[in-house]
């Protein structure tokens, strides 16, 4: 798989694809991104931390029941047909030995349960938003639990 990636502009409150990455020491430092909409203006390019307007995030090489990409910094939605009789709503993470999902402030899919999950067909994931422009789906599933 070829990494991919996006960016969140904390400035322009948009997403951005990410043109060129720059490495320092392993660590990605410097990102130049443009408008995911083909728009030749709206682009950017910085340093790339937590204190950074540019918010770099991954893609899981794991696609939705719809066939969308999931990212890191994703909203899913689970319906399963077997585990659960209640669906769920989840935020995509990078969690050192990979891609979980956070059910909850102290609840952590595995990673090998996302790639799994995305698999099945006892299982409907979809993307339903990100965490940057659709953070209320996660305030509403709190207030449900």
């Amino acid at each position: 798989m070829v990494p991919k990636f996006r960016a969140w502009d904390e400035t322009q409150h948009k997403m951005l694809q990410v043109d060129c990455i720059e490495f320092i020491d392993g660590k990605a430092y410097w990102v130049e991104a443009s408008p995911a909409d083909g728009t030749v203006q709206g682009g950017n390019d910085g340093s790339i931390g937590d204190n950074s307007q540019l918010k770099l995030e991954q893609y899981t090489g794991l696609k939705d029941a719809n066939g969308k990409d999931i990212y890191e910094g994703d909203i899913l939605a689970w319906h399963s047909n077997i585990y659960r009789k209640q669906d769920w709503v989840g935020l995509v993470l990078y969690r050192g030995a990979g891609f979980a999902v956070q059910e909850s402030d102290k609840s952590y899919s595995s990673p090998e349960w996302l790639d799994c999950a995305c698999r099945k067909d006892a299982n409907i994931i979809e993307v339903i938003g990100n965490i940057h422009e659709n953070p209320e789906l996660l305030e509403e599933e709190n207030e449900r639990n």
